[in-house]
């Protein structure tokens, strides 16, 4: 992409470009000075800011304004002279001269719902690829950022052996479950999650303020009749509870549940959040959805609770439609890993026969993100090599 050509407009206090594509885009004189490349402007060792806000006169204008031979964008601003050069490609990037999403509820790319229709094409990769192949790396951690989950194959079945693919991205974070943790049936357990009951589909730890936004379950042993595991995107059953019924939909966005856990000596955990979450933009960031931590509902107008529970209702029987789930049996050496922000998992009962023995351990979304930016990054600078 490069700048056919540049206007001042508006007094200096913008500029409008015309692009190579024939679209045209404006951008403010105090954001292009907040947001220059130059060593001046911005650390060359990290590319992080070296002015504030205040660095810069709120007087600022555009005193000079040009394409250069190559198409980028050389700007000169008044009234401190300081004069710079943006790349146009990355100028192109950050366009926000553009109509903004209008309803709630929408998805940023490259996010794609999902329901039953995914079952015979779930992401899978090999651990011993994905640690000696980064590409093969990124294009896991890239299925897990568009389905929000994502299976691994010949991962060792050997203990808190999950802890080293978390390791592949990120991070493990430690809980008071510890640094990782068992998932098997126990005698007088301190979570349903340890007994052979099934479960319904849910997020984790939303009791937790900020939330783990991944977790990792690994399976070392399985020969149980049952205990299918069970995965379903809340994004989706978010939008089929909007389509349905938008009033009950932005009275789950709006009004705020509150989770607890208590279950082991000295812990209490408490957190307020909706349960479908929503950006001040209107994007859909986040699903909490978690009924055996739920604590009653207390910040619901009493004129609203009725149709609150009536929505809650819902979308926990979209939740349970068969038709938004995607299913499996964990082999031993297996290990699957969700977004815990929007997907939820489940477990089928499994019989009181035979093992089944799963570990799990959280880590968050930061770390696969930046580990699949950087590899997004390191392709096309060898693209381009």
């Amino acid at each position: 992409m490069k700048a056919d050509e540049i206007e001042i407009i508006e007094g200096g206090q913008a500029v409008r470009i015309l692009w190579s594509n024939g679209h045209r885009s404006r951008f403010h004189a105090l954001w292009l000075r907040d947001n220059a490349l130059d060593p001046q402007t911005r650390s060359a060792g990290n590319g992080q800011r070296l002015i504030t806000v205040l660095d810069i006169p709120p007087t600022t204008l555009i005193g000079s304004a040009a394409p250069t031979a190559s198409g980028d964008i050389a700007i000169g601003f008044l009234p401190d002279g300081h004069e710079t050069v943006f790349p146009a490609a990355w100028l192109h990037e950050r366009i926000y001269d553009r109509e903004q999403p209008r309803e709630t509820g929408w998805l940023a790319e490259p996010v794609e719902p999902w329901d039953s229709a995914l079952q015979g094409s779930v992401s899978s990769a090999s651990y011993p690829l994905v640690r000696q192949d980064r590409l093969a790396l990124g294009d896991w951690l890239a299925a897990v950022r568009r389905y929000g989950f994502a299976v691994l194959s010949e991962v060792p079945t050997t203990s808190g052996s999950l802890c080293d693919v978390a390791g592949l991205f990120g991070y493990v974070r430690e809980t008071n479950y510890g640094r990782w943790f068992e998932v098997r049936a126990e005698v007088n357990p301190n979570n349903l999650a340890y007994t052979n009951l099934g479960l319904q589909a849910h997020t984790d730890n939303p009791y937790r303020d900020p939330v783990p936004t991944l977790q990792l379950l690994s399976c070392l042993e399985n020969s149980v009749e049952g205990g299918d595991s069970i995965v379903v995107d809340g994004f989706a059953v978010a939008r089929r509870l909007k389509h349905e019924d938008p009033h009950g939909f932005d009275l789950l966005t709006r009004h705020p549940v509150r989770f607890e856990y208590a279950g082991s000596s000295g812990v209490c955990l408490r957190a307020k959040r909706p349960l479908i979450e929503l950006g001040p933009d209107g994007e859909m960031i986040a699903i909490r959805f978690n009924n055996r931590s739920a604590a009653p509902f207390v910040d619901v107008p009493y004129a609203d609770m009725p149709a609150f529970y009536a929505a809650y209702r819902r979308f926990a029987e979209i939740l349970e439609d068969p038709a938004m789930e995607v299913s499996f049996k964990l082999k031993p050496g297996e290990l699957f890993i969700v977004d815990n922000t929007r997907v939820m998992h489940a477990r089928k009962a499994f019989s009181g026969t035979g093992k089944r023995w799963l570990q799990g351990c959280y880590a968050d979304k930061d770390g696969l993100l930046s580990t699949l930016a950087a590899i997004e990054a390191e392709t096309m600078r060898e693209a381009a090599e």
